[in-house]
């Protein structure tokens, strides 16, 4: 892996041992983590399939510019790193976004169009009000949690495992990530709740990949389906999984589907 730098951004990136398929990858995370997430096991998977693939670290995020003003950066300043970075790549970017960083994903096409975008338990186009009050009616403690960690508190790892996960994970594992962990901007998530949406009806419209997971207690099904339908698509749903799709026991399930879907496409 090479981790790089785009300007005060931080990219990680895997290159294909061959000659790289015409079309990059651009990962974008969610809320609390960074690029590193990727890398755990995507970055790689889809290199040793012919992608070049990168994966960004936003604004106070990772290694990237001042983590002190973490709180001041909002959704519009994510867009920008995103199309920072993709302009620097080889290739205008297929960009896969999870969590926050589908909504992200939501709002660049409202400036730039790309290949295809795909959207992993992705926080919807309605935004994060549905989903803070499914958390606040079933899962009142995580809720709370996930507000500790905004401020840097700290929080129950046993939190970061109902969050993230619904299969088992190895406890080295789950600590690594918890310490890996970070506060997200208040700007950004009041951004995803009310004050900036995304406006479908401006967005360019580029082949997207809706993905789920059944036991997601952050983005649950329902969330899913409701994004799918707004873009015209028919969500897919991985059984037996949780919120992080790309860090589960089951994760090439998931990546196997994106290759698929962006193979078909010829990408």
């Amino acid at each position: 892996m090479n981790a790089t730098r785009f300007g005060e951004l931080e990219v990680l990136c895997h290159a294909p041992a061959g000659a790289a398929r015409s079309t990059p990858l651009l990962f974008v995370h969610g809320a609390y983590v960074a690029a590193w997430c990727w890398a755990e096991n995507f970055l790689p998977w889809f290199a040793a399939r012919g992608w070049a693939a990168y994966a960004v670290s936003l604004s106070g995020h990772g290694q990237s510019r001042r983590r002190d003003h973490l709180d001041s950066y909002s959704l519009d300043d994510y867009v920008r790193d995103v199309a920072e970075v993709a302009a620097k790549l080889p290739g205008s970017p297929v960009l896969i976004g999870h969590s926050m960083g589908g909504i992200v994903v939501q709002k660049y096409l409202e400036h730039y169009d790309a290949p295809a975008t795909v959207l992993m338990s992705a926080v919807p186009p309605q935004g994060l009000m549905g989903s803070a009050f499914g958390l606040m009616l079933k899962k009142p403690n995580l809720l709370d949690d996930l507000n500790n960690i905004m401020t840097g508190s700290e929080v129950s790892i046993d939190s970061l495992r109902e969050a993230l996960f619904h299969q088992p994970v190895d406890a080295a594992d789950l600590q690594r990530y918890y310490h890996l962990s970070q506060p997200e901007s208040h700007r950004a998530i009041w951004d995803m709740t009310l004050f900036n949406l995304p406006y479908p009806g401006r967005m360019h419209r580029p082949p997207m990949l809706v993905l789920g997971a059944s036991h997601d207690q952050l983005i649950p099904p329902d969330q899913v389906r409701m994004t799918a339908a707004t873009y015209g698509r028919q969500a897919e749903i991985f059984d037996g999984m949780g919120h992080g799709l790309m860090l589960e026991r089951d994760w090439e399930q998931v990546a196997t589907r994106i290759a698929s879907w962006l193979e078909e496409r010829e990408l």
